[in-house]
């Protein structure tokens, strides 16, 4: 499921009505054209109440959806895919603790920073010369924590998929379609779809609730530390080394935290020291080796576990 941005920064800006609708006309052409590649699945996901935008200074949607039958029509296509999305936000942290912040050309950018955290497509009105392009830079804070357990930010530039007319979407398409085919868009996905996304990957079934009650924001994080985790152990050979080579952090817990990490498998009570982490926050997949089958098993999928868990 391709999930769309509406970049917050494109609207409003001072042009006249010609140029607003051909803009309008584009951005929705656009969004069309991604649909089309995964019918039923694409998503649009905005900040505000599409009815309360301005498509430019002064021209508000109400008046631009009145403006002409085909505008009507234009308009029912975006709420659709309005309606379909699984994120009723974009701000971009799940714990909304101002640990991760993107900035585009010094300015908060909530909608361009969501589309990258949450491997999606910012989608903007081509009005401005900025936006006329299928890739946008933004700066980007994060928060991330240390193996010692302190704090510190991280920053860096990245690059957002960007689209505001139809050929910006030619240049995405090999990922919008591997996008539809091998991705989980929600904690349920990665759930139902887990043997075939991870077949190197084993869950304990306390898990199921954990991913399908996973927060939207965190499903990219957890989807891509999955992966990595994945694929380092589809590569493992439990007879020349001790475990896998780790493709995202890897570390054991501690002596006196070892005690929270114990769950039930299979009617025994296993120690699930070893996690891997990923951000922002104090995410942790806590996993224990099962050497015999070259697999890993989870038995965590979450924040930092608590001594009362």
């Amino acid at each position: 499921m391709p999930l769309l941005f509406l970049n917050e920064k494109s609207c409003a800006t001072a042009c006249d009505l010609a140029r607003a609708d051909a803009a309008m006309a584009g951005l929705v052409d656009a969004v069309r054209a991604v649909a089309r590649e995964d019918p039923g699945e694409t998503a649009l996901v905005s900040e505000v109440e599409l009815k309360s935008l301005e498509i430019a200074e002064g021209y508000p949607i109400g008046k631009w959806i009145g403006a002409s039958p085909k505008n009507h029509v234009r308009w029912q296509r975006l709420l659709s895919l309005r309606n379909r999305s699984p994120v009723r936000s974009v701000y971009p942290a799940p714990d909304a603790d101002g640990g991760l912040e993107y900035r585009h050309e010094g300015e908060e950018a909530l909608a361009l920073g969501a589309a990258h955290f949450m491997d999606g497509i910012a989608v903007s009105l081509p009005v401005a010369h900025e936006w006329q392009t299928s890739a946008v830079g933004l700066e980007r804070s994060e928060l991330v924590e240390l193996d010692d357990g302190s704090l510190e930010f991280e920053h860096d530039s990245v690059d957002v998929r960007h689209i505001s007319a139809p050929p910006h979407v030619d240049e995405h398409l090999g990922w919008i379609r591997e996008s539809s085919l091998a991705r989980a868009a929600t904690g349920h996905q990665i759930w139902e779809r887990k043997a075939d996304l991870y077949p190197s990957l084993q869950f304990l079934p306390r898990t199921e609730a954990q991913l399908c009650d996973l927060d939207p924001r965190w499903v990219v994080p957890v989807r891509r530390c999955l992966e990595r985790l994945d694929a380092a152990t589809a590569a493992w050979d439990p007879v020349t080394t001790a475990e896998p080579e780790w493709q995202t952090r890897v570390t054991p817990e501690g002596e006196t935290r070892k005690r929270v990490c114990r769950f039930e498998d299979d009617g025994q009570w296993e120690t699930f020291h070893l996690h891997a982490r990923f951000t922002p926050g104090a995410g942790r997949i806590h996993f224990r080796l099962i050497g015999e089958e070259g697999k890993i098993r989870i038995a965590h999928v979450g924040g930092k576990i608590r001594p009362d868990l």
